[in-house]
């Protein structure tokens, strides 16, 4: 099937708002006119390949405890068994233990381990796809240190390889790979877009600037549903008197060649931002409130590379929070009690933990957490490319609502993150859930509260 024949199939409505879409009937999605015999060899040929010395002591690890299902929210908001994290990697494991572990041989003429169907994999590509985000709280937990995580997202190659991918995040990342933007921000649309946010808002954005000393990059969501963060980026680095720019070039940091399970399309969209940033001769680019931006470029972008980075990679949040203990931020103090959201990939797979809490402390505003917060946070269910798969929102709701408790408890007067994709997630709820609480960016909280100099 071909990606017109798939778009007329499958019309996808992403300039519609979120809450407005209507959900596609169950199925399970495949791209290609691959034979089924084919797809279930090419997916075990991947998985086998992936099967490095670190994934396979992980697949021996694992003891069978059952912890890691108490710590995944599509486990706790179903308690259905099928949503424990491990059980979302059988084929994987099943894989591994015919083709690559170090009884294989013994399995495979005894047919200990069966070999692995379409229909399973059919099967796998909702709890590989539609029931995790990434968010590694299962890792945190697991008692072996299984990063359960990694490996969902090393099966994600397999799945993409046998096109098996669910058809809403297979064609924004084609759309990514073919338009520079998964959402359709193309380097025209954004440069126009940056044209009359300077216009109506009076601020200098600075674009395709030949030499600069910071970069900055945006996500696609930003882009598109939250242009408010491109006019924030702008005053603040403006504030600051730094000499940067957005290139077109490179400005879309969103990576969804990461979140199917295309690395080949990872690599691409990575190494825009890096060929962009050492030709304009920066020693820093910023990465915009994005959780998996943030893994793609800081986690992953040495390794696409080749070599260590010739530039510093910091997250909006860890830029704002040097810039406000330094004192070359001026703030405005907001007075106001809040409660911040942890982006799992900034805060519990980054490690970013405390940058935000150092800003919010220079808003001048008291910081309610929440129960489960920092590293252990709850994530909003929407990570891993899970918002963009329509058929989820059912079991994406009810993971949501812990995510809604949480935030209620703390009786915080305001509720802020730093993610664009957690910021989709959480507006979606609200509207869905017809919730009294709206996301707030901690980018755009401080834009708004500069002191004039």
């Amino acid at each position: 099937m071909s990606t017109a024949d798939i778009d007329s199939t499958y019309p996808l409505e992403l300039d519609q708002p979120r809450f407005s879409v209507k959900n596609p009937e169950l199925r399970y999605d495949k791209q290609g006119d691959m034979p089924d015999a084919q797809r279930v060899e090419t997916a075990m040929r991947h998985f086998v390949k992936d099967f490095g010395a670190v994934a396979a002591t992980y697949m021996e690890s694992c003891i069978h405890c059952g912890m890691c299902a108490e710590a995944c929210h599509f486990y706790v908001a179903t308690e259905d068994p099928k949503y424990t994290p491990i059980w979302k990697l059988e084929p994987f494991k099943q894989a591994y233990k015919r083709e690559a572990g170090p009884f294989a041989a013994i399995y495979r003429a005894l047919n200990l381990k069966k070999k692995v169907t379409v229909e399973q994999l059919e099967e796998w590509q909702e709890l590989l796809y539609d029931s995790c985000t990434l968010c590694g709280r299962c890792t945190l937990i697991c008692p072996m240190g299984i990063d359960i995580a990694s490996l969902v997202g090393l099966a994600r190659h397999g799945m993409n390889q046998a096109g098996l991918v669910p058809h809403e995040l297979w064609a924004v990342a084609e759309r990514a790979k073919r338009e520079g933007s998964p959402l359709g921000a193309t380097p025209k649309v954004f440069k126009e877009r940056c044209e009359w946010l300077a216009d109506d808002n009076e601020v200098e954005i600075f674009v395709d600037k030949p030499q600069a000393d910071v970069i900055a990059a945006m996500s696609s969501i930003e882009i598109m549903k939250y242009p408010e963060s491109i006019v924030a980026t702008a005053k603040i680095l403006n504030h600051l008197g730094l000499n940067w720019t957005f290139r077109t070039d490179g400005y879309e940091a969103t990576n969804f060649g990461m979140l199917s399970g295309n690395s080949a399309w990872q690599k691409d969209m990575s190494m825009k931002l890096i060929d962009a940033t050492i030709a304009a001769g920066a020693k820093l680019l910023i990465l915009p409130e994005c959780g998996h931006a943030y893994g793609a470029m800081r986690w992953q972008g040495a390794n696409i590379y080749g070599k260590p980075l010739p530039f510093r990679v910091l997250h909006i949040s860890e830029f704002l929070a040097e810039n406000t203990k330094n004192g070359a931020l001026k703030i405005k103090p907001l007075g106001k009690t809040l409660t911040f959201h942890d982006p799992c990939q900034v805060s519990r797979r980054g490690g970013a933990i405390e940058a935000p809490r150092e800003v919010i402390d220079g808003l001048g505003a008291e910081l309610i957490e929440m129960h489960d917060t920092k590293g252990l946070n709850w994530c909003c269910g929407g990570g891993g490319g899970v918002v963009t798969i329509h058929r989820a929102d059912p079991i994406r709701y009810q993971a949501f609502q812990i995510k809604m408790k949480q935030v209620d408890d703390t009786g915080a007067e305001m509720l802020v993150s730093s993610c664009s994709n957690c910021r989709q997630t959480f507006d979606d709820g609200q509207d869905h859930f017809h919730w009294d609480k709206t996301m707030l960016s901690l980018l755009e909280l401080v834009a708004d509260n500069l002191e004039d100099k």
